[in-house]
Order: structure tokens, then sequence, then C-alpha cells
């Protein structure tokens, strides 16, 4: 029985598999530019953080209907239960969908119809969090969080996502805010390709709860002091910064000195399907290529927990975090 943990950062339309992506392609009539899966797979390797999102934004063309957001959703909730996953908090891109001519309804109702049966089905409980694509107006994101009204009774909290560099978070203040007096939670990815300063903006201007990568944090010792005085959770992604070459090779990367610094790191996926694993592989890779004690990982598992988005349910946390305890490796 894998370490259980809490993913924190998960982007559904990331975990679409080849096999996935050619059934849901054969189901909606969608013509893919690929021979087949193999060759599908072989495109899933990157450059950098943009050659990423190109293919990513050009296989959500196979989701159009509840019933393919449901397939992908429960997909990866049995994948993450299998490797030790009890909580996921899941963000969700809906402005690359309705530019599609795909729904706001259509989209979380179908996450909705996956998430909503998770715990009985896989013994995950689970929150959904809606992201905004920095690479957009501000004004578009406005636009998506009216859009998402009906729906605040599934969506826990907001996020801020894609292309970092040259879109500040400070652009996307006004949105933060009214996502803030509707009672939604707020993090942001920050500080993985752009610079430290991102990630003081997203606290300072966005109110961020918690980081998003936050990798590059280590390079301004004031505000890695910050982080660490004000709790701030850091939800990183090892394959993930390799893959897209945040760090050369999983050996060099910073998370031992984070930790060693006092951060509360945590260890998710990203787009594990794209990436090369969902959270336990990340949890496996970095055990073994940064030789991380019981220890650390038992810390990192509580950490997750610790950051997790379950303020409203503290039994449950407590539950979690009596598991991690008790686990034995």
């Amino acid at each position: 029985m894998p370490l259980p943990k809490a993913e924190l950062h998960l982007h559904i339309e990331g975990t679409l598999e080849p096999e996935l992506a050619f059934a849901l392609a054969g189901r909606n009539g969608v013509q893919l530019p690929y021979a087949d899966e193999d060759a599908l797979r072989e495109a899933y390797r990157f450059e950098d953080l943009q050659s990423f999102l190109d293919l990513y934004y050009a296989l959500m063309a196979v989701l159009l209907t509840e019933q393919d957001f449901e397939d992908l959703a429960d997909a990866y909730l049995a994948r993450a239960a299998a490797q030790g996953v009890r909580h996921a908090e899941i963000f969700f891109d809906p402005q690359a969908h309705l530019a599609r001519g795909v729904s706001m309804g259509t989209v979380v109702e179908g996450l909705w119809r996956a998430l909503g049966n998770s715990e009985a089905r896989h013994g995950v409980s689970t929150r959904l969090i809606m992201c905004f694509l920095r690479d957009e107006s501000a004004g578009s994101a406005m636009e998506t969080l009216d859009a998402a009204k009906p729906y605040l009774d599934r969506i826990t909290g907001i996020g801020l996502d894609s292309a970092e560099v040259g879109h500040p978070p400070v652009k996307f203040r006004e949105v933060y805010e009214a996502a803030a007096a509707l009672g939604l939670r707020r993090v942001a990815h920050a500080g993985e390709e752009g610079p430290p300063e991102y990630i003081t903006e997203a606290l300072d201007v966005l109110g961020v709860e918690r980081v998003d990568h936050g990798l590059r944090c280590m390079e301004d010792p004031a505000l890695v002091e910050r982080l660490v005085r004000e709790r701030v959770p850091l939800t990183l992604c090892p394959l993930s910064n390799v893959r897209l070459r945040a760090v050369d090779v999983l050996a060099e990367h910073p998370l031992p000195a984070m930790l060693d610094a006092g951060l509360l790191c945590t260890v998710n996926s990203d787009d594990p399907a794209y990436f090369g694993g969902y959270a336990g592989d990340n949890f496996d890779a970095v055990r073994r290529d940064l030789h991380l004690s019981e220890d650390r990982l038992r810390e990192l598992a509580r950490n997750s927990f610790l950051a997790s988005f379950l303020d409203d349910d503290e039994e449950r946390r407590a539950r979690y975090l009596a598991e991690v305890e008790a686990y034995v490796f």
C-alpha cells in the first residue's frame, strides 16, 4: 500500500492518456494528427513549457461532452487512488473549453459526475479549482468567473496557470478580488519560469494562500524567510520540472534544500500523462534520485494534508494525518 497523500497541483486536462484521447476522438468523430497511440506518446517530448502547452491545448479537441469530462476525471481518480492519493484538489481550464464552444456547464457537470462519486468509487475526497489562463486577458478571466457563478457550490477556489513569463500576477488583481468577495480560495502558479518577484506579487496582490510551483523562491533568501514564517505551502512538481527543463536532472532538484530551509513543500504530478508520472511516481522518483529519508517522505505527505483546503472538514484532515503517521514503509 502506498504512502497516503493529497494531490494539490493537478490539471485534469493533463491526465489525458493517449489511449483515452484516441477513444474519445473515435467517439466524437475528431481526427487526431497522429497515426496511433504510440505516435502520440512520442509527441510527449517537450523542449519547454510552450511546446508542451501547444500539444496540451490541441488534444483538448477530443473533450466535448459531459461524458468525456466524467471519463477523464474518473480515469485520473482511479490512477491516483492506486498511488495512495486520499484527497485531490483538481484544476481545470474553462477558457480552453469555452473557446471551443464547450459550455461551462458541460465542463463542471461532467467533472462533477466523477468527483461527486469519487469517495464511494475510489476512496478519494476532492475539491475543484478553476484556473484562469494567464496568457488570456484579464477581461476574459472576469467573464469566466461570471460564467462560473451558477456552479460555485462545486468550485472551491481559483488558480492561475499557462505561460508565466510576461504575464505577472498583478494583471489579474481585479478578478482575484472578485473571487475573494465570493468566498473562493486563491492559489496561483508563480516562480516556475517566472522570477521570484512573481511569487511576492501573487502573495501581496492576489492574496494567494498557496503557491503552485514556487521553485525560484530559492533565489531570494528574504522571500524564503517570509514563506517559512507565514507557512505558505508550495506545490512542487518534480517530474514536471525535469520534463519542462526547469531543472536539468531530478538529482539536481532543490527540494531537499527547500525542506532543509523549513519551507512547507508538497509533491504533486502537474500534468501526469505528459510528464511521466502520477503522484506516487513523483514520490518514488524523489525518494530514489534525491535520497529522501522515510521521515522526509512522511513530512511531504503530512504537508500535503496540512496545505489542503480541508478547513471545512478538520475531522477528515485529522483522519488523513493519522493515516500518514501510522504508515509503515
